[in-house]
Parts: C-alpha cells; sequence; structure tokens
C-alpha cells in the first residue's frame, strides 16, 4: 500500500486524529491503530469482559461503532423496545442492528466537536450502555440458552460462578419446580 501523505497540521482531520490520540493515551486505554485515523480500542467491562470499539476519522466526520451483543435468540420485540427506549436518552451514540440482528452502538460526530475530552466522554458513554446494559439484554433475548447453561453446568458439578447475575432466572419458584422456559 502507497504512503499517504499526512494531512497539513490545520486539518480537521488532523486534529481529530491528535485528539483521539490525547484522549486514548490520557485514559491508558489499550488501542491499535491499523491505519491513519482508524482506531480500535478495547473497553474493559465489569459485566461484559470487553468492549471493542472502533473510531473512524472520516472527511467530515468521526465514525463511532462498537459491538454490544449478537442477535437475541427469543423475545426480539422486547430486546428492541428496550433498545429504542434507551436510544432517547444517549448522547452521541444510539443502539443500532445490523443485518444479522446483532445489536451495536454506533455513531457519527462533526469533526468540528471533536476534542480529547469529547472522545472521552464518547468512550464512556459506550462503555456505561455496553457494559451496562449487558445483562439486562442477556437477560431479555437469552434467558432460555441461561436456564439450559445453568442446568447443564449443575448437572455435571461445574461452577455456575458466572451465571450468578441470572440467578434469579435459575432458581427453583416456589413448589413447582424450576422456572419455566
Amino acid at each position: 500500500m502507497a504512503d499517504v501523505p499526512a494531512p497539513p497540521p490545520d486539518d480537521p482531520s488532523a486534529r481529530c486524529v491528535r485528539a483521539i490520540e490525547e484522549a486514548l493515551n490520557e485514559a491508558g486505554a489499550e488501542w491499535e491503530s491499523p491505519e491513519r485515523g482508524h482506531y480500535v480500542v478495547s473497553l474493559p467491562g465489569t459485566r461484559k469482559l470487553s468492549t471493542t470499539c472502533s473510531l473512524v476519522v472520516g472527511r467530515h466526520a468521526l465514525s463511532v461503532n462498537a459491538f454490544v451483543v449478537r442477535r437475541p435468540d427469543e423475545n426480539h420485540e422486547a430486546v428492541y423496545r428496550w433498545l429504542l427506549e434507551r436510544n432517547t436518552r444517549l448522547y452521541g451514540v444510539a443502539y443500532a442492528v445490523d443485518r444479522l440482528g446483532d445489536v451495536y452502538l454506533t455513531g457519527r460526530l462533526p469533526l468540528a466537536a471533536i476534542t480529547a475530552e469529547e472522545v472521552d466522554r464518547l468512550l464512556g458513554v459506550v462503555l456505561e450502555n455496553a457494559d451496562g446494559s449487558f445483562n439486562t439484554l442477556l437477560e431479555l433475548g437469552f434467558a432460555s440458552a441461561i436456564r439450559r447453561e445453568h442446568a447443564w453446568r449443575t448437572a455435571r458439578g461445574e461452577s455456575t460462578r458466572n451465571l450468578d447475575a441470572f440467578r434469579h432466572l435459575t432458581e427453583a419458584r416456589g413448589p413447582g419446580g424450576p422456572a419455566p422456559e
């Protein structure tokens, strides 16, 4: 691939690149840049192990994309309704669904609005809404799979510790036995 000359320092995309790199370095984030103006950032989480976020500096805007969760197995209407209701409260990004039904956070901001502080804020919103919503999305869209996984692990005597957040889905309910599927 031929070397592409760097844009002049007063160019909005060059200013955006500097702001992104400053924000990522100040945050101590794990990131790489496969090509100029394209960044892949790994955001550590507490519910979701990590969220991979892509930042791409375009001609006029910064594009943000982060995978949240694969296509729900069940309860699609409730999952998508929950996502749409959450969109009304988000800053800079919105939940979106790709052609396969996988859920992402996506956004596009004008280059003129990009500062190191804005990049930090944007990454915070991505992390909060990918990691913070993760268990809710799993509960809404994968409850049957969680119950099956719990039953399989229990039958084999394996740890179910990573399913503790979903205990209310897997515990027996009264004299009728386990939670219904």
